[in-house]
C-alpha cells in the first residue's frame, strides 16, 4: 500500500493492518525536514509502561505528553496523601529514565525533549480534591511541578458541578477564589469533566485562557462527556483550545473497525466552531496496544468501579489502538484536506502557543 492509497483509507474509515499504518506514515513524522510538533494535552504515560513503549511513542513524533499523576476518584486527606506520593513516585521513574523521559514545567522543556529525542511530560491533577480548602496546596503543587489542575471530576466537589451532577450548578465562591491564584502562578485550568455551566463561568471569570483537555462535540455524538457549541465558542474567544479525546463511546456508538472517521467528524466540527486556532489533540488514552480481551475488560473494571459500564468496552478506535497513533492522526488530518500549516496547529502549535501564554 503506498502512502496515496493509506491517507485514502483513514479518511474513508477502511480498515489497515497496524503494522502497514506505520509503515506508510514514517515518513510524516521523521522526514528530512525538522520534524512538526507534535503534543498531546491529555495523555496516559503509566509508571508500569515498558521503555520500548515510549521509544514507539517518541519514533511516532511526539514531543510532550500532560499525564494524569494520580487516581481523581479518591477524596479527601486520601487524596492529598495520594497526589503527593504519586507525583514523587513519577519523579523517580523520570530520574532512572532520563534518556527518553523528561519532567516539563514550561515549553522550554518541550525545545529540549525534542532537541534531544526525548519525551517531555507535565504533570496534571484531573480533580481539585487534593487542595481541598487550602490555597497553600496550590503553591506546593506548583512548587512540585503540577502544572495544571482539573478542576472538577464527573461529580460536585468545593469547586463546582461535574458533568454527571443532577443538578445544573455552576462554579463555587471557592471555585472563582482558585480560579484567580492559579491564574497568578501560571497553573493551566482544565474544565474537562465539568458540566456545562462551571465550563461557562470558569471561561468567564478567568483571566488567562483555559483548556477542555479531553472532550467530544455535543453536536456531533451526545454524550455527557462532550461539549457544546456554544462553549467551544466561548472557550476560542478567550484565546482558550478544545482537546478533541480518542475515547471511543464519547465519539460514537459504531464499533466496527473503520469507525476511526467518527474521530475526525469530531476534529472537523470543532474547528468549525472554534476556528484552526484553538483545537488540539487530548487523546485521554492508554499508549499500549489493548487488546479486546476479558483481562482487560475486567481490569479496567477494577479500576474504573461504576463509573465504567461495560457496554462501553472497548474504549479504542482500532486504528488509534497503539503507540504510533500520532502518526495516523495526521495522515488522517491530510486526508480530510487540511493543509500542512493547519494539521501542524492542531497537532502541536496550538498547545504550544496556549502552554507559552499560561504556563511560561
Amino acid at each position: 500500500m503506498d502512502r496515496r492509497q493509506f491517507v485514502t483509507g483513514v479518511g474513508s474509515g477502511l480498515v489497515v493492518a497496524p503494522a502497514m499504518m506505520r509503515t506508510a506514515v514514517t515518513s510524516v513524522a521523521g522526514g528530512a525536514q525538522e520534524k512538526p510538533v507534535i503534543l498531546d494535552a491529555n495523555g496516559e504515560i503509566r509508571l508500569t509502561h515498558p521503555m520500548s513503549l515510549i521509544r514507539e511513542v517518541i519514533a511516532s513524533g511526539t514531543n510532550s505528553e500532560s499525564v494524569t499523576i494520580t487516581d481523581p476518584k479518591v477524596f479527601g486527606e486520601a487524596a492529598m496523601d495520594a497526589a503527593l506520593s504519586d507525583l514523587l513516585a513519577y519523579d523517580r521513574h523520570i530520574r532512572e529514565h532520563s534518556d527518553l523521559l523528561i519532567k516539563a514545567t514550561g515549553v522550554a522543556d518541550i525545545h529540549q525533549a525534542r532537541s534531544e529525542g526525548k519525551l517531555a511530560i507535565f504533570y496534571q491533577l484531573q480533580n481539585t480534591t487534593p487542595i481541598h480548602k487550602d490555597f497553600d496546596r496550590i503553591d506546593m503543587f506548583y512548587n512540585l511541578g503540577l502544572r495544571s489542575l482539573q478542576l472538577t471530576y464527573n461529580y460536585q466537589n468545593y469547586v463546582g458541578t461535574g458533568c454527571r451532577d443532577r443538578f445544573d450548578g455552576g462554579l463555587t465562591v471557592f471555585g472563582a477564589e482558585l480560579i484567580e491564584r492559579m491564574n497568578e502562578i501560571g497553573m493551566l485550568i482544565d474544565t474537562s469533566h465539568a458540566n456545562m455551566k462551571t465550563m461557562r463561568d470558569t471561561i468567564a471569570i478567568s483571566g488567562k485562557p483555559t483548556i477542555v483537555s479531553h472532550t467530544g462535540c455535543q453536536a456531533v455524538y451526545e454524550h455527557i462527556r462532550n461539549t457544546t457549541d456554544e462553549n467551544i465558542r466561548a472557550l476560542a474567544e478567550s484565546g482558550g483550545v478544545v482537546g478533541i479525546c480518542q475515547i471511543r463511546p464519547f465519539l460514537t456508538d459504531v464499533h466496527s473497525d473503520d469507525n476511526v472517521r467518527f474521530y475526525f467528524d469530531h476534529i472537523d466540527h470543532a474547528v468549525q466552531v472554534a476556528g484552526i486556532d484553538h483545537v488540539c489533540i487530548g487523546s485521554d488514552r492508554d499508549h499500549r496496544v489493548i487488546e479486546d480481551s476479558e483481562e482487560e475488560l475486567a481490569v479496567l473494571l477494577e479500576e474504573e468501579g461504576a463509573q465504567f459500564d461495560p457496554k462501553d468496552w472497548p474504549l479504542y478506535m482500532p486504528a488509534l489502538n497503539g503507540p504510533r497513533r500520532m502518526e495516523v492522526v495526521w495522515d488522517g488530518l491530510l486526508s480530510r484536506g487540511y493543509s500542512e500549516g493547519e494539521v501542524e496547529k492542531i497537532m502541536g502549535l496550538n498547545l504550544l502557543r496556549f502552554y507559552t501564554e499560561v504556563i511560561g
